[in-house]
């Protein structure tokens, strides 16, 4: 399929191919920060390398952990020695640009983790990442790094850094940074709910806006398979548990196949998937025949040997499709010495079919998702910055919109240190608002 850039991205991806520039590309949600990062490297002539902070986002682009592709030990990496073997270091100076995606993931200490092995490994000790351009992309409104877990951790990044994010690392007091961020929004189309879901994420929430959030998500609830999008793994589970439960018929179980030390934690999804009849599922994978994409609502209409499901298209037509068991594939950089190259090999798989059960997912794994329509519960409260941004911006227009109850002054959390380092950046939506 021939990918088509917009005028943005095209602008971007020739500055990324053309020059050596270290570069983060941002931009709200659904304005093709992962389509473009693919279609980069699909096509790209640099050696590159691709690399994300978790195993379900490696996975997601193809890549290799950050951890596993640098050999960085887990936890606060600090001063402490960083042993680079020798195959692992000709793959190291075999890259000529590496890609991070879910930057906002990635802490200081890590980025400047990273920055040291390559200095070493390449043998310039004096050039930021030994020689590599690094080109970041993420949207730290939307994803934090996980916090420091002990109180040394917290005091060491007190003592060292500005904050733990990964625009705070040293090294970037040494090396220019390219911060570019995306603006045409190609998920959502109305004007108003793309104006509203922008002061949200910089918390910029007036009472016109929070009122009209608010007037659209009290509506009742249309029907019981609407997506519900939750703070919380228990809450999911158990609104998924109990609705499975409710459908009459027998139950089938498919067990993951697991070639290689696939981890756990990687799972793209359930290693045991436990389905019935009527059950609410969302896939998990694009179709190579493009009858459906991640994220993509349906309903089991057969099970058996064979696994059917039920999608409605965007007219409103329902089509009945044969699922077949998809495999995901875990890679790991190497340098062949025979080719003189750098070449990605496969070192586990996991095949399973690309569905979950879908009445209810956590808003942390709705991440890059897009829905027409989902019930958004906040719990209590909103509890980390970004999360009711992420949970809002997953749905196509203010008519999909379904709150369990009103936004509050108090769900809308911003990082202090994202609106710093943002700040510089170009942006629509920097007018003051009274909180409503």
């Amino acid at each position: 399929m021939t990918v088509e850039l917009s005028e943005e991205q095209q602008r971007l991806f020739d500055q990324m191919e053309g020059t050596n520039a270290h570069m983060f590309i941002t931009g709200r949600a659904g304005t093709g920060k992962s389509y473009l990062l693919r279609h980069f490297t699909e096509t790209t002539e640099k050696k590159v390398a691709v690399c994300a902070p978790t195993g379900v986002a490696a996975l997601n682009v193809e890549g290799q952990t950050i951890h596993s592709l640098f050999f960085l030990p887990i936890g606060l990496i600090a001063n402490q020695d960083l042993t680079i073997t020798a195959p692992r270091r000709k793959m190291l100076q075999a890259i000529e640009t590496l890609v991070i995606d879910e930057i906002s993931m990635v802490n200081a200490d890590v980025m400047d983790g990273i920055d040291r092995v390559l200095r070493e490994a390449r043998h310039r000790r004096r050039e930021p990442f030994g020689g590599v351009q690094v080109i970041m992309f993420g949207d730290p409104y939307q994803l934090a790094p996980v916090p420091p877990r002990t109180a040394e951790e917290r005091q060491y990044f007190a003592d060292n850094y500005a904050s733990t994010w990964f625009f705070d690392a040293k090294v970037w007091a040494e090396s220019g940074l390219v911060s570019c961020e995306l603006s045409e929004i190609h998920r959502q189309r109305d004007d108003d709910f793309k104006r509203m879901l922008n002061a949200v994420r910089h918390g910029r929430v007036d009472e016109e806006i929070g009122s009209a959030l608010n007037r659209a998500g009290a509506r009742p609830v249309p029907d019981s398979d609407i997506m519900t999008l939750c703070t919380t793994n228990e809450k999911v589970n158990k609104i998924n548990a109990d609705r499975l439960a409710t459908l009459g018929g027998r139950a089938l179980t498919a067990e993951a196949d697991i070639n290689g030390d696939f981890k756990v934690n990687s799972f793209p999804a359930e290693e045991n998937l436990t389905l019935k009849v009527g059950a609410r599922v969302m896939f998990l994978r694009n179709d190579s025949e493009q009858r459906w994409v991640n994220g993509t609502m349906g309903t089991v209409s057969h099970l058996g040997e064979k696994i059917k499901v039920i999608v409605e298209d965007r007219f409103g037509d329902e089509h009945e499709y044969e699922v077949e068991p998809a495999t995901w594939e875990q890679y790991q950089y190497t340098y062949d010495n025979e080719s003189k190259e750098l070449t990605r090999n496969v070192v586990a798989e996991f095949t399973q079919f690309p569905l979950r059960l879908a009445w209810a997912v956590t808003i942390h794994k709705s991440q890059g998702q897009t829905y027409n329509r989902a019930l958004i519960d906040l719990g209590n409260r909103a509890f980390a910055p970004g999360q009711t941004y992420v949970a809002l911006s997953r749905i196509t227009s203010l008519d999909g919109l379904y709150l369990t109850r009103g936004l509050r002054p108090s769900d809308i959390i911003v990082d202090p240190d994202v609106e710093r380092f943002m700040g510089d950046l170009v942006d629509d939506s920097r007018s003051t608002a009274v909180p409503f």
